[in-house]
């Protein structure tokens, strides 16, 4: 008889640890249907939210894209700790210098669709899971691939600007570098060049590639990389843009709405905007997938859509890991 109770005690450890073990499982495991429940509403109302911010401010797509890949490419992962305002006390991913021109449609369209959910279902969709769908939901829209987003997602409780430092891409960067960016967080150079393809949609300052298209004495200069009449065009569009830094030009000159492989077509020709766009395709790592992408618009869909899908699984927080923000700008 003593035995069997000593046994029975010596067990029950085993029993809670496989109990809590579950229970955290269960708690991890993203799904696409995690809202089926708790908020049936959730797909419809991203939706109508998306399609409403879109047809209102048409940058609203590339601008909601270049949010999401600022939030998933940091080493804390898809926990939209970008949309965290600075304190007093502490200063945020946000207001970072290479975040300093994420676009505020973006972060309208979140608040937007974060306002309508809280009066659905209060305190039940992370403010990542809406920042992942929407993304999702407005490529689409603009004629981009569909792929399934897992949701379960919580938010981080922290946002620091050093840590931006070095894990996010400028257009300055030599391709080396940017590769190795991506390589670090497990992409591949196929994956990361499909990435880049996100310069389909949206928009460059003219501060961003000025020192490309002038030289120190500001006379105009085509450098080799770009086509001279282009170049010359962009002179002209940017010629005031130290006065007026919010000139741009866009990054797909021939189809800027609509999100296609045009993009890989343009680099061949000298019509990339940007030094990493000319990059892309005088790296001999990158240059054939740019080429395949650019006479394949199929397989850059399909290469894009599952590296946006591993991008969005980044660092993921579930469970008692993260929380679920009242507001997506500040912890609860």
């Amino acid at each position: 008889m003593a035995a069997t109770k000593t046994t029975s005690t010596t067990l029950l450890p085993f029993f809670f640890f496989f109990f809590f073990f579950f229970l955290n499982l269960s708690e991890s495991r993203l799904t696409l249907d995690y809202y089926k429940q708790t908020c049936p509403q959730f797909e419809q109302i991203v939706q109508q939210t998306v399609t409403s911010k879109q047809i209102q401010s048409p940058t609203t797509a590339a601008a909601t894209l270049r949010l999401f890949l600022h939030d998933c490419l940091l080493p804390n992962g898809c926990d939209a700790s970008v949309l965290l305002s600075s304190t007093p006390f502490n200063k945020a991913e946000r207001d970072n210098d290479i975040n300093l021109s994420l676009p505020g449609d973006a972060f309208d369209l979140i608040v937007r669709i974060k306002t309508a959910l809280e009066f659905s279902c209060p305190n039940t969709v992370s403010c990542s899971d809406i920042l992942s769908t929407a993304t999702r939901d407005l490529l689409i829209m603009l004629g981009g691939p569909h792929y399934n987003v897992y949701l379960g997602r919580r938010d981080g409780r922290t946002s620091a600007s050093p840590s931006v430092n070095g894990h996010l891409p400028k257009p300055s960067m030599p391709m080396s570098q940017i590769i190795e960016i991506f390589t670090k967080r497990g992409f591949t150079v196929e994956e990361m060049v499909a990435l880049s393809g996100a310069h389909t949609v949206g928009f460059s300052h003219c501060s961003e590639f000025s020192s490309e298209i002038y030289n120190n004495s500001s006379s105009p200069s085509s450098p080799s990389s770009y086509n001279p009449r282009f170049a010359e065009a962009l002179r002209n569009a940017c010629r005031d843009y130290q006065k007026n830094p919010t000139l741009s030009i866009f990054n797909d000159v021939m189809t800027p709405n609509k999100f296609d492989n045009v993009y890989f077509q343009n680099l061949p020709k000298g019509l990339g905007v940007l030094k990493s766009d000319h990059g892309l395709f005088s790296d001999p790592l990158t240059k054939p997938f740019v080429e395949t992408f650019a006479a394949d618009e199929d397989k850059f869909f399909k290469v894009f859509a599952s590296s946006m899908q591993k991008l969005s699984l980044l660092g993921v927080k579930t469970g008692r890991r993260g929380e679920i923000r009242r507001r997506c700008d500040q912890i609860n």
